[in-house]
């Protein structure tokens, strides 16, 4: 199985698109793990990287409603 970002050929992931970064944070909040959204190591990272920052400036909740 092929990672999400890598078959739609995207280089880099926005923290701006609160949207798509909802699909990878479970209900309690947390990020889900690469096993089960069957994302890369390299774009696990970024989408780490990316949620924390759309946390840090109030574009996803630290927790879901």
């Amino acid at each position: 199985m092929q990672c999400f970002f890598c078959s739609q050929n995207l280089k880099e992931i926005d923290y701006k698109e609160s949207d798509m970064l909802r699909r990878f944070i479970s209900s309690q909040g947390k990020i889900i793990d690469p096993k089960y959204t069957g994302a890369c190591s390299k774009h696990q990272r970024m989408i780490g990287r990316a949620v924390k920052r759309a946390r840090f400036l109030g574009l996803l909740s630290p927790i879901r409603k």
